[in-house]
């Protein structure tokens, strides 16, 4: 028996910690298992050791684990080794170059929604799959694993979608297709992400609109209203394994096509969508770097849908630089409402239009070619700014929000980058520029971000304005700046590339 001893840390893995005498006289090792058991339950833990923080005799129990089993400090309880888990088999498997099967693909979902497997061996599952790969037939497993391990919302009327394969900073697209397509007459309801690596994720742009952390009643009951909504799927479990996955995926800088196939179309099959439209953003900067590319990936998309009896049409999209001319919720909410409002920029009135045709005329609102169309009259009429301030009001936020009330919340403080030479602006660097939006403050601090004043193409005047960059404490904007002036994320040059003179041809 060991006297346990809570730790108050949300560590977010089922894990124990004993003290190194005690392990080597249990003859347990570092990320061994072993079963405790607890006043209402038990748990298969992973062993970690100290030295200093866990007494001889102690057992050190999480809060979150001491929850589950109904413990507190003091309490006795007892344990019993256990073995690794079956599905460590079929993650070496893969990284040897094998194919898995439907029952060892549930294995390793199973085991990383229970969490017992360690980050160590779901980085080892990622790296496998960025190696090796997974032919279609393990993706489709892989998705329908996912699905049937997290909750489902279902619908009774036909459900339409969106998704971003993102990448490109700035895209508040989102904020203007749901209403549209929900003014139209259309179900949408959407679940979106918080931001993994850009400035604002769709969720971080509607929280400054109205609450986003909905359970599955409380979104069927706006949807039922509203035909829509916009809130985050976190909130709701829809994919636990992705949540997992993408915690190792971000850290390692990998991406795997499996997982983003079984990524997107688990979440889109988990609330019932049954049309789906794939927006690819492609380009210099971009995740997807040309349109052959983006082709290879729709024809895997379309036909993971098709065995998951979805519809699924991509867009391919241009993505060479920031979407609209404002990074950061606070900043991106405010071009949003302005875009419903009928001031919006150019480029993301014709993208959201364009995304959201697509939608009317799978939904047959518009004829075939004229759902742009279709779209940009209910954007124009108002009817959309109508729908967005409903789908507000049903979340719990203020429909009334006007322009001037998000202002208040951008960021006071602020910095003008100015242009060091006259000429056109030839190109923005979206990781760069979107690093110095985060490095702001952005999404945590809503106020944070970057305002573009000049876009590619554009010229400007030595001295003048090419972004601004808002924050709401000084040091973070003061780091912003110096990144700012080291990566130098937009590029001004001028017709004159390089005056290379005669004399060139006697230097080495």
């Amino acid at each position: 028996m060991l006297k346990v001893k809570t730790i108050d840390i949300d560590f977010g893995a089922v894990e124990v910690v004993l003290n190194h005498n005690d392990a080597l006289e249990f003859g347990l090792n570092p990320h061994d298992r072993i079963r405790v058991k607890g006043k209402c339950g038990s748990v298969v833990a992973i062993v970690n050791t100290s030295e200093s923080l866990i007494g001889e005799g102690e057992i050190g129990i999480f809060t979150e684990i001491a929850k589950k089993i109904c413990v507190r400090n003091g309490h006795k309880i007892d344990y019993e080794r256990v073995g690794k888990p079956e599905s460590l088999g079929a993650i070496k498997k893969k990284l040897d170059g094998g194919k898995l099967s439907q029952e060892e693909i549930a294995s390793i979902v199973g085991d990383i929604v229970s969490k017992r497997i360690t980050l160590v061996e779901m980085s080892a599952f990622v790296a496998g799959l960025q190696a090796v790969g997974m032919d279609l037939d393990e993706a489709e497993h892989l998705t329908k694993e996912m699905v049937a391990a997290g909750k489902t919302i279902n619908f009774e009327a036909e459900t339409f979608d969106k998704h971003s394969l993102g990448g490109v900073p700035g895209d508040k697209t989102t904020l203007i297709v749901v209403p549209i397509v929900a003014a139209a007459g259309l179900l949408i309801p959407k679940t979106s992400s918080r931001s993994i690596t850009s400035p604002a994720g769709t969720a971080d742009r509607m929280e400054v609109f109205a609450p986003v952390e909905h359970d599955i009643n409380a979104i069927k009951k706006i949807v039922n209203k509203t035909n829509a909504c916009i809130v985050w799927g976190g909130a709701v479990d829809l994919s636990p394994a992705d949540d997992a996955l993408i915690k190792v995926e971000h850290p390692l800088s990998l991406d795997p096509r499996p997982l983003l196939l079984a990524s997107i179309m688990s979440k889109k099959k988990s609330v019932g969508s049954n049309f789906v439209v794939i927006d690819m953003p492609t380009g210099e900067g971009a995740k997807i770097k040309d349109k052959k590319e983006a082709r290879d990936l729709a024809r895997d998309l379309i036909e993971i849908g098709r065995r998951l009896d979805m519809t699924v049409e991509c867009a391919v999209t241009y993505g060479a630089q920031p979407i609209g001319d404002s990074m950061g919720p606070a900043l991106e909410a405010r071009e949003a409402l302005n875009t419903l409002e009928g001031n919006g920029t150019p480029s993301v009135i014709e993208k959201a239009t364009a995304i959201a045709g697509i939608i009317l005329e799978a939904g047959g609102v518009a004829g075939k070619g004229k759902g742009a169309e279709k779209a940009l009259e209910i954007l124009e009429n108002g009817e959309a700014l109508k729908k967005f301030r409903e789908i507000i009001k049903a979340q719990g936020g203020n429909p009334n929000v006007t322009v001037e009330d998000i202002e208040k919340i951008i960021g006071k403080k602020k910095k003008v980058i100015i242009s060091g030479r006259s000429g056109y602006v030839t190109k923005i660097n979206n990781k760069a520029i979107g690093q110095v939006a985060k490095t702001a403050g952005a999404p945590h601090d809503k106020g944070a971000g970057v305002l573009l004043h000049a876009k590619g193409g554009t010229r400007v005047k030595k001295g003048g304005a090419l972004y601004t960059i808002y924050a709401e404490q000084g040091f973070k904007l003061k780091e912003a700046e110096a990144l700012a002036l080291k990566t130098k994320p937009v590029l001004v040059e001028g017709m004159l590339l390089e005056d290379i003179p005669p004399t060139f041809l006697g230097r080495h």
